[in-house]
């Protein structure tokens, strides 16, 4: 649990110290978000849902939350203008008020996405998800570069950014231990959390394909770096 909670704050805050080292460009990201992407989208698929339905006694309405996860994701979106997958577009966060809708919006994917990891399986043991883990720090760790390249558009490096960044990299972790040692939610009302947040996943992860691919055309590169995102996260679920 702890080591967990240490991987997912030390990356997060990796990601979002090197928008101070790194010059931005959007075309620099590209491939490596193609490979976040398809990863988390495979572990979505092949680990996540799975879970999900196996373990509810009401298959078709779990489907529903997980269209409902989807659709959340899209109206937090309005707020956070795509920072999460990477993604974002500077004139829409250029207020103070946008700012912190952007923060607001980002920290509560990030509760979600740590409590994901707090739950029983039936294919693996408790904070043993190798796939899940390496899935949400694939994510979070262009979220925060991208946080912080909004952060940082106009000035240096600010104590009040930094305080910022460290807020969005200890979510996760908050919500991991949270919801392990704090909260005691039902098992029914634990698998509708996660199929909203595989429902997130899906369009933060399909968003990306649908950003990085200019008139949806499918380079090689792309392709190839897809298959390899995909190809990792079968790797890791069914070999680790």
């Amino acid at each position: 649990m702890i080591l967990i909670a240490t991987i997912l704050l030390v990356t997060t805050l990796i990601g979002g110290l090197l928008a101070y080292v790194v010059k931005f460009q959007s075309s620099n990201l590209k491939l490596p978000l193609v490979f976040a992407g398809s990863f988390l989208f495979a572990v979505t698929i092949i680990h996540i849902l799975p879970e999900v339905f196996v373990t509810s006694d009401a298959p078709m309405q779990i489907g529903i939350f997980v269209l409902l996860g989807f659709f959340l994701q899209q109206f937090l979106e309005s707020f956070t203008a795509g920072v999460e997958h990477g993604h974002f577009h500077e004139d829409q966060i250029t207020t103070v008020r946008s700012r912190y809708s952007l923060m607001i919006a980002l920290v509560i994917h990030s509760l979600l996405e740590g409590a994901l990891l707090t739950h029983e399986s039936p294919f693996h043991d408790q904070h043993e998800s190798y796939s899940l883990i390496l899935g949400i720090v694939f994510h979070k760790m262009p979220a925060a570069f991208a946080l912080m390249a909004v952060m940082r558009t106009s000035r240096k490096m600010a104590t009040k950014d930094i305080l910022i960044l460290l807020l969005f990299s200890l979510a996760s972790p908050i919500g991991l231990i949270f919801s392990n040692y704090i909260l005691t939610i039902s098992e029914d009302n634990l698998i509708v959390l996660f199929a909203l947040v595989s429902g997130s996943f899906l369009h933060i992860s399909t968003t990306i394909f649908v950003e990085t691919s200019p008139n949806h055309s499918l380079g090689w590169k792309r392709t190839i770096v897809s298959i390899l995102g995909a190809a990792m996260a079968i790797l890791v679920e069914f070999f680790s």
